[in-house]
């Protein structure tokens, strides 16, 4: 598995000043925040850097008057924060847009016109749809597909995928963390297995990226995406590629944009205030490591090397006081289960209890002031592989760095009463 430096503060990490910068934590009351997987609460700073553009700056960029400047400054800051959040080689290999999934369909339809005699794309039961079915639509485009099935341990296994990589293969598709289950895959394996096949390697970040550090030149992948919205900023999503794979990338651009990444890439308009989010979401993240530092001398990727160790070590406290919670009621538990596996996994939490219904244990939940989910978490082959139906699927409980330990006991004594009053 991945390493994953930590980094904490002397008396452990400081949740009790963090919630305090998050206005709906504070306005929630005793409300639990536990389905974060399907959007992450946001700083007042990313609050304020929207307001501030929206009203002072609400134009249109590429214009000579100083508001449209603004505008082109914006935006090349947040290139440059989200390059230094995930290690990038050059800010203009970061592109914004509205989602993950149209940039992983956009990249698609991009390598379809470019297969030749390498057509196989590998493809996981493990993902999100969107990393499967935007694939699978290449078909009629001469695309096949080979399969790199999760164990029965709830992970993907790299050594089950190195015999699937060939001359022909194309492109390996995978999440870095599976946004149902929050098993951790070895993506920088993924990189060196299919590199020396000559293929490529597209990661879905979505769901790894509040919860750890992301470092595409470690990584050694080809191209990532990521959203903000479970990121700690609004609505929106990136794409990350390497700079010579985005350039030779088939994509529409009308006859004025130029054929060079970013810009041939960010098809239309998209929303620059959210843009704005995000690159104050960075900042925060940073001021996480910033603020455990002893010296500030450090860079920015220091910062955020410090800052999202830290995150990692208070989320795997998180993790176990929920794993241990789930086994107390005898919950199955879909994905990594075991405590001495748990650096396999972010506190996002798959499970059901018995024959109840994931619906009651939600219903439940909510009555009690804590806020989970039930379903099939946009994955079909995965509830499929976990012999579960579309219609029920399953309950999921999403943990960030916001929350604390005494939510996860809450939760698991919330968790015990709905079971012995079933």
């Amino acid at each position: 598995m991945p390493h994953h430096q930590t980094h904490t503060a002397a008396g452990g990490f400081p949740v009790d000043a963090i919630r305090a910068q998050f206005p709906a934590l504070q306005k929630a009351g005793d409300f639990v925040f536990m389905d974060n997987a399907a959007g992450a609460q946001i700083p007042q700073s990313v609050l304020d850097a929207v307001t501030r553009h929206l009203v002072d700056f609400n134009v249109q960029r590429g214009g000579r008057y100083g508001r449209s400047v603004e505008v082109d400054q914006a935006v090349a800051d947040a290139r440059e924060s989200v390059a230094i959040l995930i290690n990038a080689s050059s800010p203009a290999e970061i592109c914004f847009g509205m989602n993950a999934t149209s940039f992983i369909r956009l990249v698609s339809l991009g390598i379809g016109q470019m297969l030749g005699e390498r057509s196989e794309i590998i493809i996981t039961d493990m993902d999100h749809d969107a990393n499967i079915a935007t694939w699978l639509a290449l078909a009629p485009l001469g695309a096949t597909f080979t399969w790199w099935r999760m164990r029965d341990d709830g992970n993907l296994h790299v050594e089950d995928l190195a015999p699937l990589v060939s001359e022909r293969t194309r492109l390996v598709a995978c999440t870095v963390t599976a946004h149902a289950i929050g098993s951790i895959v070895d993506v920088a394996a993924v990189g060196r297995i299919a590199h020396a096949a000559g293929a490529e390697v597209f990661l879905d970040c979505v769901h790894y990226g509040p919860h750890g550090l992301i470092d595409v030149q470690a990584w050694d992948c080809d191209y990532l995406v990521c959203s903000g919205y479970k990121n700690f900023s609004p609505h929106m999503g990136f794409l990350w590629g390497r700079f010579d794979a985005l350039k030779r990338l088939p994509t529409f651009r009308e006859d004025f944009i130029p054929d060079e990444p970013p810009h041939k890439v960010e098809a239309g308009t998209f929303i620059y205030e959210n843009v704005s989010g995000m690159d104050a979401a960075v900042r925060y993240l940073e001021s996480i490591g910033r603020n455990l530092a002893s010296s500030n001398n450090r860079s920015r990727r220091d910062n955020i090397v410090a800052g999202m160790g830290a995150i990692r070590a208070h989320e795997r406290d998180l993790a176990l006081a929920m794993l241990r919670a789930l086994k107390a009621v005898g919950a199955t538990i879909y994905g990594v289960a075991e405590e001495a596996r748990i650096d396999e996994r972010v506190p996002t939490f798959c499970f059901n209890v018995g024959a109840l219904s994931p619906r009651l244990i939600v219903e439940e939940m909510n009555a009690r002031g804590i806020g989970i989910r039930d379903g099939h978490m946009y994955a079909p082959r995965l509830m499929a592989r976990l012999n579960l139906s579309m219609d029920s699927g399953a309950v999921r409980a999403s943990l960030v760095h916001y929350n604390t330990l005494a939510e996860v006991a809450r939760f698991g004594a919330a968790l015990k009463e709905i079971v012995a009053g079933a």
